[in-house]
């Protein structure tokens, strides 16, 4: 018991400690400020284009529940490599986003199969 009771104030006093360096340098009633965020990249005019239309497209889709997941899967890769500033895959993905789901709006109008009678 006395061991448990030790190990789980030993863990108590190094979560406290990681919290300690939060506050160093502050001078009294400032709060504490994050560090500088680094410039994000830039992508193209084009590339942020077919990333905004990726983005409708796939709120469409979503809406009618219609959405594939390759479709959201490209246009989680689009935004990834927009964070990036890699322009070419912004657009590869983009284009696949917006593709697949435009595919999956047009699937809804195929119809209905009917197995038998």
């Amino acid at each position: 018991m006395s061991k448990v009771l030790l190990a789980l104030t030993s863990v108590a006093l190094l979560g406290l400690a990681g919290c300690s360096g939060l506050y160093v340098n502050q001078p009294s009633g400032q709060p504490a400020t994050k560090a500088a965020e680094p410039a994000k990249a830039s992508i193209s005019t084009e590339a942020q284009a077919a990333l905004t239309a990726a983005q409708a497209d796939v709120k469409a889709a979503k809406a009618k529940n219609a959405l594939w997941t390759t479709a959201e899967g490209a246009l989680k890769a689009a935004e990834t490599a927009a964070e990036k500033g890699d322009s070419a895959a912004v657009l590869k993905q983009a284009k696949l986003a917006s593709d697949q789901a435009k595919k999956g709006l047009a699937q809804l109008d195929y119809p209905v199969l009917k197995i038998g009678d």
